[in-house]
């Protein structure tokens, strides 16, 4: 099916397993009352998106119960294929030890301020060109 720009539309697990094969994405939240959008790098495990976030930063400070939306995509150099997805979720802090265990370092710079945060797949599109 294509929608109204004529692009194909992804089903859900198409979009998540999409997702598994990159690791750089972007988070939108609300902060000081304006949308904010944060570079970063993340995993899928299961049907959530986790990212780090130092405890500091405006997106952990954001990510307290709040929904937020995240986005990440592959496209060719030359822009004629490629796709994109996009996660909506209330997300909040990863406190599982045995997921944190088995991550990939999702962190900038880590540092002992470092968090895990967990945006569940509550709403996912996604859309591929080419």
């Amino acid at each position: 099916m294509l929608d109204s720009f004529g692009l194909e539309v992804l089903h859900r697990d198409e979009c998540i397993t999409l997702l598994g094969a990159v690791h750089l994405g972007r988070v939108v939240f609300t902060s000081r009352g304006l949308p904010a959008v944060q570079p970063v790098r993340f995993a899928v495990r299961g049907e959530a998106v986790l990212c780090g976030a130092p405890v500091g930063s405006a997106l952990f400070a954001a990510a307290n119960d709040s929904v937020l939306a995240f986005e990440a995509e592959a496209f060719s150099p030359d822009l004629t294929s490629g796709w994109f997805v996009t996660v909506l979720g209330r997300a909040g802090e990863l406190r599982d030890e045995y997921v944190e265990a088995g991550l990939p370092e999702l962190s900038w710079r880590p540092g002992p301020d470092d968090r895990h945060l967990r945006i569940p797949v509550e709403v996912i599109s996604g859309r591929r060109l080419g």
